[in-house]
């Protein structure tokens, strides 16, 4: 039986509970034997990132230390320039059968990623409610998954409204962001001076 692996893209920007929960349910819903974390280079289809590389990597790996079964991938990062999933699903090692980790907000606009079709071949989509987006997929993502025998995961995640944007808009603003990060990934942010304005960001890990 292959191993199953499941991948959670995004910016991290900054890492946050909602993410580690979000893992922890597909590890356990699914019976995955990792959860790999992939932060994206340049997210083609959002803002600008506001933190570098080798903060958002520190962060993760601040994050991950308590979760064993998580596993810090920095592929895209590595690769540079924008990140495409399909890029990514293609230079993964072939063996895993891997599960494509995402949001309902995602999947609503899935049908425009690059190469949609070819993502659903390589990966399954394990998806996750999201406050304000419906969790049904695309008519032509459901005829497509249809077509080639497989079916959307609906994950059993209660959707939140904690999200990187909502936390860097507090941080900027001094606002606690109290249940909302890793307790030691708001002392990295606070000790590095990320999110502030004017923005003074120094590399202390």
């Amino acid at each position: 039986m292959a191993v199953k692996t499941g991948l959670l893209g995004g910016s991290f920007d900054p890492i946050h509970l909602a993410h580690i929960s979000l893992a922890r349910t597909a590890w356990q819903f699914l019976g995955l034997e990792e959860v790999q974390l992939i932060p994206a280079a340049n997210p083609w289809q959002r803002e600008p990132l506001a933190a570098s590389s080798e903060h958002r990597l520190a962060m993760l790996d601040i994050a991950s230390r308590r979760e064993a079964y998580l596993r810090i991938n920095p592929m895209e990062i590595t690769r540079g320039g924008a990140s495409y999933t399909i890029d990514t699903l293609r230079q993964l090692p072939a063996g895993p059968e891997y599960y494509w980790i995402l949001g309902a907000d995602q999947l609503e606009n899935f049908c425009s990623w690059d190469s949609w079709q070819d993502i659903t071949r390589l990966a399954h989509l394990a998806v996750a409610q999201r406050p304000g987006s419906v969790l049904q997929a695309p008519a032509s993502l459901s005829e497509h998954l249809a077509h080639i025998g497989r079916s959307l995961i609906h994950l059993p995640f209660e959707p939140t409204s904690i999200s990187a944007t909502l936390i860097r808009q507090r941080l900027a603003a001094g606002a606690s962001t109290a249940g909302l990060l890793d307790v030691a990934v708001e002392q990295y942010i606070k000790k590095n001076g990320l999110y502030q304005p004017p923005s003074t960001q120094s590399l202390t890990v």
